[in-house]
């Protein structure tokens, strides 16, 4: 993997995971999942139920004897397809994700991965959206970066603050389920952001080929952090 400058600053920050589940959960109880549009084995799934994809992602998790399935950053994916959300104009429509999907139950504790700041947070109620997401702002020697969190429940963001602040490894949210977090099976979507705009409780976790230099640049693999494999 080629790291530009920010890549390269995000690398440094911690030689150990730096994670937003349960740190004791170790790497052998991570799987990683593939639903890119590359994935023979979704050709028979209704990638556009959330039950059926669910069932699907649950049997890889006790197949490999995990708990956590992840994966999906730059992943090329059908699933998008089902919602105008994405597909607003069919010759651009977004279909390239932009975070690392964390695939476990609903009502799962997030942690933030490093001290922060809430910078925003919205429930995003288009359907396929992120529903409740919350974004959090750092500071490291005087760097400012954002990380986002979508795909939490209802209860995330009831009574949270702008400018609150956590330390790190304090939870910050739980994850919702298919009634509340865009109609998908239970995840949460994280995503690094390093220049987040004039975006409030939101960004973009889905980009059109044609706009993927910018937001490879401007959203680097979160694994830089996590430090899964």
């Amino acid at each position: 993997m080629i790291l530009n400058d920010f890549s390269y600053f995000l690398s440094s920050i911690s030689k150990n995971p730096l994670r937003v589940l349960d740190a004791s959960i170790p790497n052998t109880k991570y799987i990683s999942l593939d639903l890119s549009e590359s994935n023979k084995a979704l050709n028979n799934i209704d990638v556009s139920s959330s039950s059926r994809l669910g069932a699907y992602i649950n049997n890889h998790i006790k197949k490999h004897n995990a708990l956590v399935a992840y994966g999906g950053y730059l992943e090329v994916r059908n699933i998008y397809k089902r919602s105008l959300h994405f597909n607003k104009q069919a010759e651009d429509g977004r279909n390239i994700h932009l975070g690392i999907d964390l695939w476990c139950p609903a009502n799962t504790p997030i942690d933030t991965p490093l001290d922060a700041t809430v910078h925003s947070f919205k429930n995003n109620i288009n359907y396929g959206d992120y529903g409740p997401t919350i974004i959090l702002k750092h500071t490291i020697n005087k760097v400012v970066f954002h990380t986002l969190y979508g795909h939490l429940s209802l209860a995330s963001i009831k009574d949270l603050k702008v400018d609150q602040t956590f330390k790190q490894g304090e939870q910050i949210a739980t994850l919702g389920d298919f009634a509340v977090n865009g109609d998908y099976p239970p995840h949460l979507h994280f995503q690094i952001i390093k220049d987040i705009q004039n975006h409030m409780g939101d960004y973009p976790g889905v980009c059109s080929k044609k706009d993927l230099e910018f937001y490879i640049e401007n959203c680097p693999d979160p694994n830089i952090l996590m430090k899964h494999v």
